[in-house]
């Protein structure tokens, strides 16, 4: 007998006790959402008056030669001003990136009991996470997304203790992309006055963590979201998208560009990698990278996945402004703080918009 979704705690039970996520609803045969599903009208995504983002990506290999400088410049204009910017012949090979995808199709296409032996009340291991939306317990409308979490330590752990239907490509994934990663804090830690050696790295990206997000078909798209407006709280998001698309930026009010206050699409290029400047990025350069405020669309037609990488600093790290930034800019505009406590901060909230930050925001009046 199908499920019946008249009340929010039948839905809530369903859907995250129980562990059947979105999913779990959508192949229970719905033919519209249900409530607890609704944004407020401010909330939803009109498709129709977004633009798509044009920049084109930025080819990584042109790293190692004559035009190093300019690309360090493309990298860096675009943390500047959108947040948000593409790679292209980043290192990680294509096959691979096929092979993401279709493993988290697989991940999700599996019965709801082997993903939920990995919710968090029973995970069998403190890395791996498996849930839906993003907080839902504090969320006043849910978000149309299931996800796996896997945080990494090692690489024995990482195959003990993440799940066997993807820890292979997902681990893959993290170590083929480290380089790049490495060059492209190179190049945005260099433009502030700092020099990143293997003794500092760890500071900065000392935590990473691979997710696999899964959107299912939605019968009222333009009434959902699949994850809300927000930043990312870590260092450097790296992300692949399909083919499908649903990715919406912001453009921020502050910066020399086209469309200010815009959401703009990022669409999905083959063979390319999503670049986005996260919190701790925003505050170590005194708020001259943005973090990139973003949200995700679903859709009626197909199911849609994405696979990030979240780099961020360790959690007994302190954060604070870079000393030769502030000096030159004559004020610090964020606090120094522990990692760990702005991630409770921003665990501990609904997705919205850019308001993570405050945390660590100095007020000028």
């Amino acid at each position: 007998m199908a499920p019946t979704f008249d009340n929010e705690s039948s839905l809530f039970n369903f859907v995250v006790r129980d562990g059947n996520g979105v999913k779990g609803i959508v192949d229970s045969g719905i033919s519209k959402v249900p409530q607890a599903y609704i944004q407020p009208h401010a909330d939803q995504i009109d498709k129709k008056s977004a633009s798509k983002c044009e920049i084109p990506p930025i080819d990584l290999s042109k790293l190692d030669g004559p035009d190093h400088d300019e690309v360090v410049n493309q990298i860096v204009r675009a943390s500047e001003t959108l947040g948000f910017f593409q790679v292209v012949n980043h290192g990680v090979p294509v096959q691979l990136l096929d092979s993401l995808k279709q493993t988290a199709h697989n991940f999700f296409s599996l019965p709801a009991e082997r993903k939920a032996v990995y919710r968090k009340e029973v995970s069998p291991s403190p890395l791996v996470k498996y849930g839906t939306s993003f907080v839902p317990e504090k969320e006043r409308a849910l978000e149309w997304k299931d996800y796996i979490s896997m945080a990494y330590t090692n690489d024995d752990e990482a195959l003990q203790q993440w799940p066997i239907e993807c820890r292979d490509v997902a681990l893959q994934f993290l170590k083929t992309s480290h380089e790049m990663v490495r060059n492209l804090l190179e190049a945005l830690l260099g433009n502030l006055g700092e020099e990143l050696d293997d003794s500092k790295i760890d500071a900065f990206i000392g935590k990473k963590m691979v997710n696999m997000n899964f959107y299912p078909t939605c019968p009222n798209p333009e009434l959902t979201v699949g994850v809300g407006r927000h930043s990312d709280m870590g260092t450097l998001t790296i992300l692949l998208q399909d083919g499908i698309g649903g990715l919406y930026v912001k453009v921020p009010e502050d910066v020399d560009m086209e469309k200010k206050g815009e959401w703009v699409e990022i669409p999905p290029i083959p063979g390319a990698l999503v670049i986005n400047v996260g919190d701790m990025l925003q505050i170590w350069s005194n708020g001259r990278y943005k973090s990139a405020e973003h949200r995700v669309r679903t859709t009626s037609t197909k199911s849609r996945v994405s696979i990030p990488i979240f780099t961020s600093p360790l959690p007994t790290q302190k954060v604070a402004p870079l000393p030769q930034v502030v000096k030159k800019d004559g004020v610090a505009r964020y606090r120094e703080f522990v990692f760990s406590n702005y991630m409770n901060s921003f665990f501990g909230n609904a997705h919205d918009g850019k308001k993570s930050l405050e945390f660590a925001q100095i007020n000028s009046n």
